[in-house]
């Protein structure tokens, strides 16, 4: 795929028309905005913000005023919403850059108006328990009627909250959800009317049609990586959109009772065959991934990563298989076994066995990893 390194990822941008097209069914009638932020969750803001949009998605989601101006240098012309409120001087720029602001703070309206807009749409968060960003629900109607009296320059396009344990299905987790869309009502009720209401998530877009509104924010389903294990009966149709390749880079015999590795942490049991693959930590693999039954696919079989991950390569015990410098290695995704079937390692899979999430995997996959971008057939 390269010839400049043996490792890369494929994004597979059919996969994200896909996606969307499932989650812009389960929610109708509500929009479906795509959150891009973190280079697009690791797939690549930019080829992620195209397909959503050819997909019908009607606007995007980041977290930082760079990601927006990035993606309006790009050629994006999309609606983008920034998901927090940002530093006052960032505040020119979020008006030059057509980028819709969060607001919950009056200083902010200030920096906002300052920059002489003229319609500004701005979105009035509420933090109804998330408790890390957003109007408290007791002052966010006051928040509210100054957006109202900086008018023209700024006018309420949005109000929106954040959940924060949407993708648990245990009771209580879902009481604290009940509990956060009870007091996002509330709050509501106070508002004057607000075209563009929202409060789901991947997971609450999946599991809660109370809290879809008139958007929801889809993060991690688009990518095709379930939001939690309380939603995966949910994600069936989706698909990964990622998969992260190497190629064998040198292939050598050792002797059973032989050590490998930092630390020497591994011990042959049995002569074998080992195979070395470019990629490390600081590629995105973590360090640890040995500990914890991590594998990689050679040939349509498991192959277990053997001694601790490198900064650049790890190392992978082959038995008895015929492997050679060059062969084809996925890390994430699938390859045709033996037999025909498929056989796949998730995102989830290491999240799982490293106790995280599949957003921390994908996203921690470095920017010295070349992207590919793709699109399915059937896409």
């Amino acid at each position: 795929m390269s010839d400049i390194r043996w490792a890369w990822a494929e994004i597979d941008l059919g996969a994200i028309a896909h996606n969307i097209e499932v989650l812009r069914e389960r929610v109708a009638p509500a929009a479906v905005w795509v959150v891009v932020k973190a280079d697009g969750y690791g797939h690549g803001a930019f080829d992620v913000a195209r397909a959503a949009m050819s997909a019908g998605a009607e606007g995007l989601c980041v977290a930082l005023v760079q990601e927006g101006i990035e993606l309006r240098r790009d050629g994006i012309d999309a609606p983008i919403l920034v998901l927090t409120e940002q530093p006052l001087e960032a505040a020119p720029h979020m008006v030059a850059h057509r980028l819709t602001p969060t607001v919950y703070r009056r200083d902010f309206l200030d920096a906002l108006v300052a920059e002489s807009p003229v319609g500004l749409p701005v979105h009035l968060m509420v933090d109804t328990g998330m408790q890390r960003v957003g109007a408290h629900p007791h002052v966010a109607a006051s928040i509210a009627a100054s957006i109202t009296e900086r008018a023209p320059a700024l006018r309420l396009a949005g109000a929106y909250t954040h959940f924060a344990i949407a993708d648990d299905d245990s009771d209580d987790a879902v009481q604290f959800t009940d509990a956060q869309l009870e007091t996002f009502g509330r709050v509501l009720a106070q508002l004057p009317p607000v075209p563009l209401l929202h409060a789901a998530n991947s997971a609450a877009a999946l599991t809660r049609p109370d809290a879809r509104f008139s958007m929801v924010r889809a993060g991690i389903a688009v990518y095709g990586i379930s939001p939690g294990p309380g939603v995966d009966h949910l994600c069936t149709d989706l698909r990964p959109a990622m998969e992260l390749k190497a190629r064998i880079s040198f292939v050598k015999q050792v002797r059973a009772g032989s050590r490998i590795s930092y630390g020497l942490r591994h011990r042959f049991e049995r002569d074998t065959t080992v195979a070395t693959i470019p990629l490390g930590y600081a590629d995105g693999v973590p360090r640890r991934l040995h500990a914890v039954g991590g594998a990689v696919l050679i040939g349509g079989r498991r192959c277990p990563i053997v001694g601790v991950v490198t900064m650049d390569q790890l190392m992978v015990d082959c038995g008895d298989r015929d492997v050679r410098v060059g062969d084809d290695v996925t890390l994430i995704g699938a390859q045709t076994a033996p037999d025909g079937s498929e056989i796949r390692i998730r995102a989830e899979d290491w999240a799982s066995a490293l106790d995280t999430i599949g957003y921390e995997i994908v996203c921690a996959v470095s920017a010295r990893v070349p992207r590919f971008p793709r699109r399915s057939i059937d896409g």
